[in-house]
C-alpha cells in the first residue's frame, strides 16, 4: 500500500481562467501622404503581418495570442473558472467534495455546484467543474478552493485541504456625466464613456433607463434612427464616445413645483460591450443624480412664443409667473423699453396676490426696434425690461433674458 509524507495530499487541485485568446494588434503610426515622412509608416504598417488586410488602423490584427497569464478582470465581465481534482495516487479516495467561494470586500458568494454531492475517485480519475460568475465589485476577489475527501483506509479520518487564488477586478469603463437644466423643465444628460480595458471594444448598447419621474428620448440616432457611430461603434483603448439624452418630467411633476425641485433621481445608464473576440460585458452605474435648480421666490418662463419675428412688426406671448416660494406675493408686473425692443400696452399692471405653487399666464406684446446681435450668422434679440415688483416687501425681481428671438428684415 502506497504511503503519502507527511502533510501530502492524495488529490491535487488545478485551477485555470477560460478566457478566449487575444489578437496579436500592430502599432499604429500613420501620417498624412503630403507629410515629411510620406507613404513610409503607412507602408510599414500595410507590411506588419500582424496587421488585418485594408483595416490596418483599426488595431485589430489577424494572429491570435494565447493567454500566458491570468489577465485581467473587468467589473461587469463573466468570469469563468476550470477546476480539476486528480487522484495521483494507487488508492480509492471515497466522499470527495469540491467547494468554492468567491470573496470580496463585502460578502462570500457560493459558486461550486457539487458542494454537496459526494464521488469516489479511484487512482488517476477526476472530478472537473466548471464555475461562472458576473462580476459585479471593484477591487481584490479572493478564490477559495476547498477540497474533502476519505482515504480508503480502515479507520481513515476526512481529509480537506484548500487553496486560495487572489484575483483584481478593475473599471473597465470610465463614466463622467454632466446635467444641463432647461427653462423648458427638461433635463439633459450628457454622458462620455472612456474605454479602460487593454485593447478595442465594441459599445452595442448605450441606454438610460429612466425613473419613473421622467421619460427619455435619445439624441444620438440620425434622422433616419441609425446610430451616429454606425452600427458597429468600435471604441480603442483610452477613446471616449460622448452620448446626449433629453429628459422630460411627467406631468405630476409639472403641476407641483416642490415635486420638480425634489425630482433629483433621474435613471441608470446600462451599457453593453463586446471585447475583440467577443467576450461580452455589462455595466450598469449607480442612480444619477442631477442638481436640482433654484429657481428664487419667482419663475418666469415663456410660452406660446414664436423664435422668428420681423422687424418693427408685433409679437404675442404668454409670460407663465409662478410663485416658488412659501408665502403669498401680492405682485406687480412693470414693463420697460428700451432701444431694441419696445413693449405694447400698459407698462405697468397690478397681478395680485399669488400663492406658493400658484402659477398665472399673462399676455404680452412687443416691437422688435432692431436687428439685435449676429451670432452664427444669425441674427437674434434678447427680451428683456420685465421686472416684478412685491408689494408687501418692497422688493423688485429683474428678468432681462427671458428669451432669443430671430429677428428677420425681410417680410
Amino acid at each position: 500500500m502506497e504511503t503519502k509524507p507527511k502533510n501530502e495530499h492524495l488529490l491535487a487541485l488545478k485551477v485555470m481562467r477560460l478566457t478566449r485568446p487575444t489578437l496579436a494588434s500592430p502599432i499604429v503610426v500613420t501620417c498624412d501622404s503630403t507629410d515629411l515622412p510620406g507613404n513610409t509608416l503607412n507602408n510599414e504598417l500595410k507590411n506588419d503581418c500582424t496587421a488585418l488586410q485594408g483595416m490596418e488602423t483599426l488595431t485589430v490584427g489577424q494572429f491570435m495570442v494565447l493567454p500566458q497569464s491570468f489577465g485581467n478582470i473587468y467589473l461587469g465581465e463573466m468570469f469563468s473558472s476550470y477546476l480539476c481534482v486528480h487522484n495521483g495516487s494507487s488508492q480509492l479516495v471515497e466522499d470527495v467534495t469540491v467547494k468554492v467561494d468567491l470573496q470580496t470586500s463585502t460578502q462570500i458568494i457560493p459558486l461550486s455546484g457539487n458542494s454537496g454531492e459526494m464521488k469516489d475517485l479511484p487512482p488517476g480519475g477526476t472530478v472537473d467543474e466548471v464555475i461562472h460568475h458576473e462580476v459585479k465589485e471593484i477591487g481584490t476577489h479572493i478564490l477559495v478552493c476547498e477540497v474533502t475527501y476519505t482515504p480508503m483506509n480502515l479507520g481513515a479520518t476526512p481529509q480537506s485541504f484548500k487553496k486560495f487564488y487572489k484575483l483584481q477586478v478593475v473599471k473597465p469603463l470610465d463614466v463622467k456625466t454632466k446635467f444641463y437644466n432647461a427653462e423648458s423643465d427638461e433635463v439633459y444628460l450628457e454622458a462620455q464613456i472612456q474605454n479602460l480595458t487593454a485593447g478595442p471594444i465594441c459599445l452595442e448598447k448605450v441606454s438610460l433607463e429612466s425613473s419613473h419621474l421622467f421619460s427619455v428620448s435619445t439624441l444620438n440616432t440620425n434622422g433616419k434612427g441609425e446610430s451616429i457611430y454606425g452600427s458597429v461603434n468600435v471604441l480603442d483603448t483610452d477613446c471616449s464616445r460622448q452620448y446626449l439624452y433629453c429628459l422630460k418630467p411627467q406631468l405630476t411633476l409639472l403641476k407641483d413645483p416642490k415635486m420638480m425641485h425634489n425630482a433629483t433621481n433621474i435613471g441608470k445608464l446600462d451599457i453593453v460591450w463586446r471585447s475583440n473576440l467577443g467576450e461580452r460585458g455589462r455595466l450598469q452605474t449607480s442612480q444619477l443624480q442631477r442638481m436640482a435648480p433654484e429657481y428664487g421666490d419667482l419663475r418666469v418662463t415663456i410660452k406660446d412664443i414664436s423664435l422668428k419675428v420681423y422687424l418693427e412688426q408685433s409679437l404675442t406671448f404668454n409670460c407663465r409667473i409662478m410663485n416658488t416660494s412659501e408665502r403669498s406675493m401680492d405682485l406687480m408686473l412693470c414693463l420697460e423699453s428700451s432701444n431694441s425692443i419696445a413693449w405694447c400696452g400698459i407698462s405697468t399692471t397690478k397681478i395680485g396676490t399669488l400663492k406658493p405653487g400658484v402659477s398665472i399666464d399673462i399676455p404680452l406684446c412687443l416691437i422688435a426696434l432692431h436687428s439685435g446681435i449676429i451670432v452664427n450668422f444669425v441674427i437674434f434679440q434678447t427680451i428683456s425690461g420685465l421686472k416684478l415688483e412685491d408689494i408687501f416687501l418692497k422688493r423688485t425681481y429683474d428678468y432681462d433674458d427671458l428669451a432669443q428671438i430671430f429677428v428677420s428684415q425681410n417680410n
